[in-house]
């Protein structure tokens, strides 16, 4: 009886473990830093925690561009945070896993009705099977932590995606902003001309009625990008986690011309395949998915066989003990149920892993050929329709002193012109955003795109 509590004892220690309080962060840490080459850090109250904070503060302290907004995000998004938490429980159900059950202790006291004394029977029973099962049950633990690492590594890749779009949207929107005041301000030096022209008796009320209306709609326009940028703006400010004091950072620049080297689309395909993290993760489902059929299959019968010690006070007070096994009685489940709702998840993940091959692919080509179309559409801009239309401006000023045209259609010109710079500022944001998206690809992170791309054009 003593042999057999202590042989207990011993095997509840040697199982008892504290989850690492890293919790496989390092992991991700090293993935997003290889892929994007940004950092990240888990807020825990650490001395990390401080620096990660001034690095925040700092970046705010100075004009902001892409690569800053989106490690800024990293480093301050609470949303990001609190996905760091499925790392300890990941890390938890591995620890859970290399446990052992607890024994069941039972006990019985029966009381003799003819006065013969107290019977007394006492059994501690642990699961024998249970302590088999540990290494499997590990493996299929370990494996499900490493889907958990390869989900916030890709949680940490996705907003690091969707903050570097948000920014060039926010860039964008002012540039429409600046644009849409020279078109307010061109319309409204129209009109002001076409009101003198009338008093003057040199205009009717219709072109004034139709240059007021220009005028009036391009105020329109102007309070509308207005009204852009600043949500824009907002966007940017929850993905960056900024609030407070935090909202008053300033952005650098415009957006630049696309570069004369494009990213490598080369073979695309093949590189989406091997990076993508949500094939990883699938990955891991098949392998956990496999060991839990294995698992099903060996212990269909006998789920559970406990084994342990007994000991009986007989009514006359001598106590005697032995062995005690607990077994159930396969009569009515004989585990097929339960195999065969294994083997259906099992063929249920590698099913997912191939649709998702399929989409990761077609969004790697979708990528490579919007990155090419918002090139070619930006350079068709800037080298044809942007020169073209100062060229109309320039001849109209031309025909202008020689008095073979008006002022009106000097103004309409240069309206014209900086619409086409407004067109370009749109083609530029497509193409920045589309390069994005490859970039996001080639990192391994292409999921929910397309249904982002749909709600930006919503808005």
């Amino acid at each position: 009886m003593k042999l057999a509590l202590a042989t207990f004892a011993g095997l509840l220690c040697c199982s008892c473990a504290a989850p690492p309080r890293d919790a496989g962060f390092g992991d991700v840490r090293r993935s997003v830093q290889e892929r994007i080459e940004q950092g990240v850090v888990w807020d825990r109250g650490g001395p990390e925690d401080r620096v990660a904070r001034e690095k925040v503060a700092g970046l705010l302290a100075s004009p902001i561009g892409a690569d800053e907004a989106v490690q800024i995000a990293l480093l301050n998004n609470r949303g990001l945070q609190a996905r760091y938490a499925d790392l300890g429980v990941a890390q938890a159900d591995v620890v859970r896993a290399g446990l052992l059950k607890n024994p069941v202790f039972d006990g019985d006291l029966k009381f003799s009705t003819d006065g013969g004394g107290t019977k007394v029977e006492l059994a501690v029973v642990q699961d024998f099977l249970d302590v088999l099962m540990i290494p499997l049950r590990k493996r299929m633990a370990e494996s499900e932590f490493a889907g958990a690492k390869l989900r916030v590594t890709a949680a940490a890749l996705d907003l690091a995606g969707r903050t570097r779009v948000a920014f060039y949207d926010y860039q964008a929107a002012e540039q429409v902003v600046e644009l849409r005041k020279t078109v307010t301000e061109a319309a409204g030096a129209a009109y002001d001309f076409a009101q003198r022209l009338r008093k003057a008796g040199n205009n009717t009320e219709l072109a004034l009625a139709q240059e007021r209306a220009t005028y009036e709609q391009s105020k329109l326009d102007l309070a509308d990008a207005e009204a852009a940028a600043l949500d824009a703006r907002e966007r940017l400010d929850a993905l960056m986690g900024v609030w407070g004091e935090q909202v008053t950072w300033t952005a650098v620049g415009r957006l630049a011309d696309p570069p004369a080297e494009e990213l490598a689309t080369g073979g695309v395909e093949k590189a989406a395949i091997e990076r993508n993290l949500a094939l990883a993760a699938a990955r891991t489902r098949i392998e956990s998915a496999a060991m839990t059929l294995g698992l099903r299959r060996s212990m269909g019968l006998f789920p559970e066989v406990g084994l342990g010690a007994a000991a009986e006070r007989e009514n006359e007070g001598g106590w005697s003990a032995g062995p005690a096994l607990s077994l159930p009685i396969p009569l009515f489940d004989q585990g097929q149920s339960a195999t065969a709702a294994a083997r259906a998840e099992l063929g249920r993940a590698r099913d997912q892993y191939a649709a998702t091959a399929v989409e990761v692919r077609a969004a790697a080509r979708a990528a490579r050929d919007r990155l090419a179309a918002a090139r070619g559409r930006a350079a068709y801009l800037r080298q044809v329709i942007l020169p073209l239309r100062h060229e109309i401006t320039e001849q109209t000023q031309l025909q202008v002193n020689a008095m073979n045209a008006g002022p009106f259609e000097l103004l309409q010109a240069k309206r014209e012109e900086v619409l086409a710079g407004v067109a370009y500022i749109e083609a530029l944001r497509a193409y920045w955003v589309a390069r994005a998206e490859m970039g996001q690809i080639l990192a391994g992170q292409v999921e929910e795109w397309p249904q982002r791309r749909k709600e930006r054009k919503e808005d």
